[in-house]
């Protein structure tokens, strides 16, 4: 007797400068997306795997020149797909993932200034064909981010960043998102956080849906 074979599952990415709001609807997205009947995977990056998070925690706290920060991201990534994100998407699992590689072309591209050729080069070599599904870019003025951050915990070297780097950051973000207007939706993260659930929630059932009806 045959089976058929499993449908792959959908890889969800949330993406934004720091201070943008990810972390505040991560764990609520996939909430909602496990009251669907999902099997779901919250991941993510730099990090995903014991070895990632170490990478991690070099990245964030110890000064190095672009290169190595883009290396490391890179080799954080390389584990994280094939130890995480492929082996779940073969099993029919969603993976709702705190940055992927948008991030490096943001950050280590529009905020470093680190050629895209050269991203693109990893990008292919990391994770060939494999891109996110669906990416919500997580997107707020400067002046807000910068406010928030004044609250929150003590900040990383990437947090630290002068203003310049975070207006770099965030154009590279909306140049990601004109490119593919079909995977990414910019979520206005300034309006209260009732309203952006709201919309979260309205494009997440529409998206479900798609995928159960394709």
């Amino acid at each position: 007797m045959t089976h058929p074979a499993m449908r792959r599952g959908r890889f969800i990415t949330l993406e934004g400068v720091d201070g943008a709001g990810k972390s505040t609807h991560l764990a609520w997205l996939v909430e909602q997306l496990r009251r669907y009947g999902l099997d779901v995977v919250q991941t993510r990056e730099p990090g995903g795997t014991p070895l990632a998070e170490k990478l991690r925690e070099l990245l964030l706290t110890e000064s190095m020149r672009l290169d190595t920060e883009t290396l490391l991201m890179f080799a954080a990534r390389c584990e994280h797909v094939r130890t995480v994100i492929e082996p779940a998407l073969a099993e029919g699992k969603w993976v709702v993932c705190d940055r992927f590689t948008d991030a490096t072309y943001a950050y280590q591209g529009g905020g470093r200034g680190l050629p895209r050729e050269r991203i693109a080069i990893l990008e292919q070599w990391v994770h060939g064909d494999l891109q996110p599904d669906m990416t919500w870019l997580f997107d707020v003025p400067l002046s807000v981010s910068r406010e928030r951050l004044g609250r929150s915990r003590a900040l990383d070297r990437f947090e630290r960043e002068n203003d310049a780097f975070f207006e770099r950051t965030r154009a590279a973000y909306h140049a990601r998102a004109q490119a593919d207007p079909a995977r990414f939706r910019i979520v206005d993260t300034t309006r209260p956080m009732a309203q952006v659930r709201e919309d979260l929630l309205a494009q997440l059932d529409d998206y479900v849906r798609s995928w159960h009806r394709s």
